[in-house]
């Protein structure tokens, strides 16, 4: 595993119930802003369930996760309000 990974990761496991971050908001706070795709890849890759990757999302809203429908059912858990395959709340977090 790579520092950024590890970063990735520990910026993910802060996320609470509720709050709800983008790809690139991930990659700022990991110190590489320039990185969404790379915190997407490494969230798409997890197969620890333990780690809240369902709180990230494009900036728009959009949930584009291999897991889209496990996402979209921990979203609805976490209490968050969809429309399709956007989070309509809470608000997206963006760097």
């Amino acid at each position: 595993m790579t520092e950024f990974e590890r970063r990735v990761l520990a910026v993910v496991d802060e996320l609470q119930p509720g709050q709800l971050v983008s790809y690139g908001w991930v990659a700022s706070e990991a110190g590489k802003p320039r990185a969404a795709r790379a915190v997407g890849n490494i969230l798409g890759a997890l197969s620890d369930d333990t780690r809240p990757w369902w709180r990230v999302v494009q900036a728009n809203g959009r949930i584009v996760s291999p897991n889209a429908a496990e996402q979209r059912a921990r979203l609805l858990e976490d209490g968050a309000i969809l429309d399709g395959d956007r989070v309509l709340e809470p608000p997206v977090q963006r760097p």
